[in-house]
């Protein structure tokens, strides 16, 4: 059965969404490219455009599902943003709406931020968004409201 997408707590946008092989695609603006269409997919691609269009963030910065090494084993941040000096800044975990954002969750994000390092760290599921500013040097993290835009990280 077929993915159907559900309006999110983010502003909608006008995706390109095609059928083909027997399956529902979106297309990526940032890896240019038509992606089946997950849940989680769903998220990730509504987060990207709130970031690239609410808050100015520049797509050439933005990372897709990038890999890391985590206790010997392979997995993938699904969005890390750079500063302009090439630093990383903002680390974003998404879920499917479905996924409750608990403990779990958070601390799968915090795990993948310590190989990382990001300012910030945002955990989202579509419906709900986390958003927590980093000092890694004291070991500290305060979450705030909204995500700053670009140039105010």
């Amino acid at each position: 059965m077929a993915f159907e997408p559900i309006p999110l707590n983010l502003p909608p946008y006008p995706f390109r969404i095609t059928e083909k092989e027997g399956g529902t695609y979106i297309f990526d603006e940032i890896r240019k490219k038509h992606l089946f269409l997950t849940p989680e997919e769903w998220v990730r691609q509504h987060f990207i455009h709130y970031l690239v269009q609410g808050h100015a963030f520049p797509k050439s910065l933005i990372r897709i599902e990038g890999g890391l090494q985590l206790h010997q084993m392979q997995k993938r941040s699904d969005l890390l943003i750079y500063d302009r000096e090439g630093n990383k800044a903002v680390l974003v975990e998404c879920k499917a709406p479905a996924v409750k954002i608990d403990q779990k969750v958070f601390d799968q994000a915090a795990r993948y931020n310590l190989i990382h390092k990001a300012r910030w760290l945002v955990v989202t599921n579509g419906l709900k968004h986390y958003y927590a500013r980093i000092d890694h040097a004291a070991g500290l993290f305060q979450f705030v409201e909204e995500l700053p835009d670009y140039l105010d990280l």
